[in-house]
């Protein structure tokens, strides 16, 4: 069963044949498909998968931060793992390790296919035991539009691994605290605070312009001038009908891309009673942006 946000119900669910990669192994029925292969790994702490046993159900804190009786016992910064203190994509890896689509490096795995890094933790490389879903650009897959950015649930760190700011050594933890706050999406800071403190008016990371007015081309405070709105969409699927996620390779969708790749943009769809054309023909006004890069 799923829960349908559309509908706000419990509808059953089945998977489409040829869409994960391990469709051909498993039912397609969710009430029959084993959840040790395909879910216990991350919906828990050390899932063992030889005896389905776990340290914990659901994400605690050895999740991320690997072993901690001796840290329990005697607390001290140096008997624990803790991912802000890891260079950025030991750090970044965390989260990846399930907030992705990929494959194991070998599968299957004593008899089984996992849909989870079998293997992983926190202090070791990730890429030692998952290899992210392929992408080939020109082309729409199951899990990405033409250009790379992901357009299935769980993805996030797909679109994040193309990202300037990963290249750049920027780390989830930069902007999310997963030990909670009041902010949407554990965010540090509301949103457009968590981008400003560095990319602020005429700052050197950009945007280049005397005020974010100027930059968005929208009033202060409304919903277009929020950073998200325009480097964020949410166009990803969360998997269910009616909950979308943003996506996180922070690049400008522009409605020419959606004219050529039908890689929804953000213009038009907050403004969705316009067109493309009506989209691309603002843009053209603006200033600071040139036409080659909406065209």
């Amino acid at each position: 069963m799923q829960w349908n946000f559309a509908q706000r119900k419990w509808l059953p669910y089945h998977v489409g044949p040829k869409t994960d990669w391990w469709t051909a192994v498993y039912p397609d029925d969710n009430r029959q498909r084993p959840t040790g292969p395909l879910c216990d790994g991350c919906h828990s702490v050390d899932y063992n998968i030889r005896t389905h046993q776990v340290a914990e159900w659901n994400v605690g804190c050895e999740r991320c931060h690997g072993p901690g009786s001796e840290h329990s016992a005697h607390p001290l910064a140096e008997n624990i793992v803790n991912p802000s203190r890891l260079d950025a994509i030991a750090s970044t890896d965390t989260c990846v390790q399930c907030h992705s689509q990929g494959q194991p490096l070998s599968k299957p795995i004593e008899g089984h296919y996992y849909d989870w890094p079998v293997g992983y933790r926190v202090d070791l490389r990730l890429q030692d035991f998952w290899k992210l879903e392929n992408c080939a650009l020109g082309e729409t897959s199951f899990y990405y539009f033409p250009d790379c950015t992901a357009h299935k649930n769980r993805m996030q760190g797909n679109d994040y691994a193309q990202s300037v700011l990963y290249h750049r050594g920027i780390t989830c933890a930069d902007c999310h605290d997963v030990h909670g706050t009041s902010n949407y999406a554990q965010l540090r800071k509301p949103a457009d605070q968590v981008c400003l403190d560095c990319h602020g008016p005429s700052s050197p990371n950009g945007p280049h312009t005397p005020t974010l007015a100027a930059h968005t081309h929208h009033k202060d405070g409304s919903t277009g001038s929020q950073c998200v709105a325009c480097h964020m969409p949410q166009i990803q699927t969360e998997g269910v009908p009616g909950a979308m996620v943003h996506a996180h390779g922070f690049r400008v969708i522009t409605p020419s891309m959606t004219d050529q790749y039908q890689i929804p943009n953000p213009c038009t769809l907050c403004h969705a009673d316009k067109t493309t054309a009506w989209a691309r023909e603002a843009m053209t006004h603006w200033p600071e942006t040139s036409p080659w890069t909406i065209r």
